[in-house]
């Protein structure tokens, strides 16, 4: 693990430490899986928006498919 310095703003770190004493952490603890909840969100956002992507561009192709599943279905 590395240590690294951050500046926050005063009231910003006072929830800070507010939360981390309400979850029985220290402050690093908290910051930590605050910052790793925010990578995770983020690499989520970035998976559906290239998932989204793909069916944007196969739109067409994935509305015969389903008409075709649904028409097979049917019978």
């Amino acid at each position: 693990m590395k240590t690294i310095a951050i500046t926050i703003d005063e009231p910003t770190l006072n929830i800070v430490d507010a939360m981390a004493e309400k979850q029985e952490m220290n402050r690093s603890e908290l910051i930590r899986e605050a910052v790793q909840d925010y990578v995770a969100q983020k690499e989520t956002e970035t998976e559906e928006e290239r998932e989204r992507e793909i069916f944007r561009r196969h739109r067409r192709k994935l509305k015969r498919q389903v008409s075709a599943l649904v028409r097979e279905q049917a019978k």
